[in-house]
């Protein structure tokens, strides 16, 4: 028999600085951590390639906790690993202000984090992301260069939420052989056992997805060791369902539904301490086992080292533009590229909606930068985000660069954080803009983690017409206009749309937003200009700072706006107008800029398609707002703007009646 007491002194270090820091937090969650420690102890100590000198080493393995509200797992196995920033001090202060140690797990906050998770499905989906970026680094830079697994430890609940279900199908569709997933299987959530709410087969789900599946005792640190090598040398993605209890050693609530969330209390901390034989004091881990778990944390650190003497190896040029990705720089041809394809719009004045204006850029764009991957939730016809050049990245073809992800928005922008989280690759993706609701928490994510990704919405107003009002946005752009650190920028016409892109492309502190017209919008901008004029929010697109008038409109509704300017104008009316394609970078600007864009005038009217909420930081408390307060309507979209008054006719009399 296995002797396997080292591994159990390990996994028990685990346990009890969880314990110990839920219980001075007085808040947390111990079900997880004291259940799933010797699944923890295996991936880390034998497993995982990573380095805690090197946090961020491009070919590290990936693990993702999406069973987030585990958190002091992952907290207790970065300090034990050696991890610098992951204190003794910061154990201690889990879930208090300023500490790395929060309740759930955030990207950018924590070295070792690889993702921000919490909502419960998300980890799961992002580290399908991150799998598929590894096969398509992979197919480009080859095994020396890119060739890790991602792992994921899920409960439950993360398989019970839809996104699962979106993500676990694509991954299996696609055979992300590298991707392994170890379930949790503890049979409890925080109302009661799963059977109050689910009688799911997990195994059999997972193997009609076309996943490898593997059942084990994840108490067991033998079972686990070799369910993870089966699981590295199948063809497909693995699942493990790992059988455990949920608070082992609890006298009085291991494996029951209290067992999920803690503090469990003196009586019952103490009971799991005589469990398992452990009489240190709180937060004191024995030096013998401090060193084996530092000794597991050094595994890695020869590979590491090795693959700095192979990306060294590289041809000048290979290396170069993979640094260059991985640092998030665009190449100066973008620029060019932007710029030539502004002058050629300038040239012929194409009438054309702004998704094939998108789908122009593109066209410009995915040829200067290598590490674009796009995608679309089966929308491609429609949003145009797939160009000449791309192939599709399946099963067969990882060097493809593009994702077809199905009827699956939540699944794709969770996937598409991954991508980005990942490094290397910059994703962008497509959908209908009314579906971004499909999809929020997957965006609201990707702001909180401030990473750069790019999704393409289309259709995004009553321009969508016969449809109807079920495909007709009309609270969208207001409500994620609302949301911190995500840039929504609405075009005006075919030069805005290449500008728009370009500023997208180069923003990395968080996402972006494009929302693109169905229907055929009018050039506003006919003079080629090099500078980017939506770099600063808004502009005055036509008039002069002395107008009667000040009209502030955005995407199909700038070209009524200079329309109803010239009417205005006829009638003795001055009036300025003003392309906003982007609230939040307008109010980036300083308050000079601001103050000279917003103006003095005697009256100061927005339109768009929209609901009015968010216009107020215009036009103030006695503006006039031209645009929706109801949901839209079937009908063609020409008809549709006339009968909601979102046209010039509707902007004049709008003036005309207030002055």
């Amino acid at each position: 028999m296995t002797d396997n007491s080292k591994h159990t002194a390990m996994a028990n270090a685990i346990r009890f600085l969880s314990l110990d820091a839920v219980e001075k937090a007085k808040s947390g969650h111990l079900g997880l951590p004291l259940g799933g420690a010797d699944l923890a102890t295996v991936l880390f100590t034998k497993f995982l390639k990573f380095d805690p000198k090197a946090p961020d080493w491009p070919n590290r393995d990936r693990f993702v906790l999406s069973a987030g509200h585990a958190s002091m797992l992952l907290y207790s196995s970065l300090h034990l690993l050696g991890y610098e920033d992951m204190t003794l001090d910061q154990i201690k202060n889990f879930r208090q202000l300023g500490s790395i140690t929060p309740g759930h797990p955030e990207y950018g906050h924590t070295a070792g984090v690889e993702t921000t998770t919490g909502p419960l499905g998300q980890g799961v989906a992002n580290a399908v992301g991150m799998a598929i970026a590894e096969a398509r680094l992979n197919d480009e830079f080859g095994d020396d260069i890119i060739d890790h697994f991602t792992y994921a430890i899920v409960g439950d609940g993360c398989l019970m939420e839809g996104i699962s279900h979106e993500a676990a199908a694509l991954a299996g569709h696609l055979k992300l052989n590298k991707l392994i997933v170890l379930w949790d299987d503890n049979g409890i959530t925080i109302d009661g056992y799963v059977s109050l709410a689910d009688s799911t087969d997990q195994v059999a789900r997972f193997k009609a997805y076309g996943w490898n599946t593997l059942e084990i005792d994840g108490h067991d640190p033998d079972a686990i060791s070799d369910a993870i090598e089966k699981a590295q040398k199948s063809d497909k993605p693995t699942f493990i369902a790992c059988k455990t209890t949920a608070g082992i050693g609890a006298p009085n609530l291991a494996g029951k539904p209290k067992a999920h969330g803690g503090p469990y209390g003196t009586e019952e901390a103490q009971g799991i301490r005589d469990h398992f034989g452990w009489e240190h004091p709180a937060f004191e881990i024995p030096n013998e086992i401090v060193d084996d778990w530092r000794l597991a944390g050094l595994r890695s650190t020869k590979v590491r080292v090795d693959w700095e003497s192979k990306l060294a190896a590289l041809p000048d040029d290979q290396a170069t533009d993979l640094k260059r990705r991985l640092s998030q720089q665009i190449p100066a041809d973008l620029d060019k590229a932007i710029s030539d394809l502004k002058a050629q719009i300038a040239k012929d004045k194409p009438k054309v909606a702004t998704r094939k204006a998108s789908n122009m850029a593109l066209e410009v764009i995915n040829p200067v930068l290598p590490e674009t991957i796009g995608g679309s939730a089966d929308l491609n016809g429609s949003n145009l985000t797939k160009t000449s050049d791309m192939e599709d990245f399946t099963a067969d073809n990882r060097g493809g660069r593009f994702v077809n992800y199905g009827v699956r928005e939540h699944g794709m922008i969770a996937a598409l954080n991954g991508i980005a989280l990942h490094g290397g690759l910059l994703p962008y993706t497509g959908g209908f803009f009314v579906f971004s609701d499909y999809a929020r928490p997957s965006i609201r994510l990707s702001a909180l983690m401030g990473i750069r990704t790019i999704h393409v919405m289309t259709h995004d107003s009553i321009g969508v017409g016969e449809d109807g009002p079920t495909h007709q946005p009309v609270e969208h752009l207001a409500s994620l206009r609302a949301m911190p650190n995500i840039d929504v920028y609405r075009p005006a016409d075919a030069t805005e749309t290449a500008e728009c892109w370009q500023l997208a492309l180069k923003r990395t502190e968080g996402p972006s937003i494009l929302a693109l017209t169905r229907q055929g919008v009018d050039n506003v901008r006919n003079e080629f200009v090099a500078d980017n004029l939506c770099a600063k929010g808004a502009y005055t697109i036509a008039g002069d700072d002395n107008a009667d008038v000040v009209i502030f409109a955005s995407g199909s509704e700038v070209g009524p706006a200079v329309a109803a300017q010239g009417e205005l104008a006829a009638n003795g009316v001055s009036a300025r107008v003003v392309s906003v394609p982007c609230h939040e970078v307008f109010f980036r600007q300083d308050e000079a800029y601001r103050k000279s864009v917003i103006g003095k005038a005697k009256l100061r009217v927005a339109v768009e398609a929209g609901v009015e909420l968010g216009w107020e930081r215009f036009i103030g408390e006695d503006g006039i707002f031209v645009g929706m307060s109801s949901f839209g309507a079937s009908a063609p979209a020409g008809t549709l703007f006339d009968h909601f008054g979102i046209n010039a006719k509707g902007i004049v009399e709008a003036v005309t009646s207030r002055l």
